[in-house]
Order: C-alpha cells, then sequence, then structure tokens
C-alpha cells in the first residue's frame, strides 16, 4: 500500500470514527498533496508525498515557535496536533549516533576537506536519510564536523 493510499484510507477511518481534528489534518494533506500534484502535473510517489508531509511539519514547527512567542497557548495545542498527526506517516527518525555515521561516510566518499565542501555533504547525507532526519540539525552537525 502506498503512502498516499494509506493516507486515504486513514482518511475514510478518521470519518466513521468521527475523529474531527485528525480528519482536518488529513484532509490538509490530500489537499498539499492534490495541490502539488496539480502544479507539477504529475502523480506524487512515496518520496515525493514524504517531501510534501516534511515542508507540512516544518511549517507546523515554525509556528509553534511563533504562537509560543506571542503567547497563543490554543493555536500552540492545535498545531502541535496536527503534528502529531503528520508524524504518524513519516518514518522513523534517525538517532544522533546514526546521522554522525552518515554524515562520516558521506565526508569520506566527497573526499571534503573544508566548509566548501558542506554542499556536497549535506546532499549525500540527505538521499541517504530519505526523510529520516531534520536537514538543519544535519546542516549544522556538518558544518560543526568540517570545521574541526
Amino acid at each position: 500500500m502506498s503512502l498516499k493510499e494509506r493516507i486515504t484510507e486513514d482518511m475514510k477511518s478518521a470519518m466513521r470514527s468521527g475523529e474531527k481534528e485528525r480528519l482536518a489534518t488529513i484532509r490538509l494533506i490530500t489537499a498539499a498533496i492534490k495541490q502539488r500534484e496539480v502544479d507539477e502535473r504529475i502523480t506524487l510517489d512515496d518520496v515525493q508525498v514524504l517531501s510534501v508531509i516534511e515542508k507540512m511539519v516544518k511549517q507546523r514547527k515554525e509556528s509553534i515557535v511563533q504562537f509560543e512567542a506571542g503567547g497563543r497557548a490554543d493555536l500552540v495545542a492545535k498545531e502541535k496536533a496536527e503534528l502529531d498527526v503528520l508524524a504518524a506517516y513519516q518514518p522513523t527518525q534517525l538517532s544522533g549516533s546514526e546521522v554522525d555515521a552518515l554524515i562520516a561516510a558521506a565526508i569520506a566518499a566527497t573526499g571534503a576537506a573544508s566548509i566548501k565542501d558542506m554542499g556536497k555533504v549535506v546532499a549525500h547525507v540527505k538521499t541517504a536519510a530519505a526523510g529520516r532526519a531534520d536537514m538543519a540539525s544535519v546542516s549544522a552537525r556538518v558544518k560543526a564536523k568540517l570545521a574541526s
């Protein structure tokens, strides 16, 4: 079962069980997927659907920071609930040691020696991690490794 089919099935089950908040979030996911399919005139595969979900997760995390700064606890709770639903569709995240191992392998594979080679290393790790790591933290770790 593809990720898109799983999302559709989860939407149906949320409708049947009356989970309004979960249903609303799943509808947001399907709308984002359909929007990208229409814009690019393609049918998204699992990797592309995962990138749509990652983008939505990133947006929710940024919104939570902004709403906390603004003192809007109600909106923070709403965004966190959406984030929990989105997280169910993401693959399990890599641990810090696994990310460090990927970074070390990428540095060895690309022959990176300085900060100038950071882009190559991050691109290599991004393909290897495939949605299982936060690329902002990966980028910071790569920068720290190459700087030392």
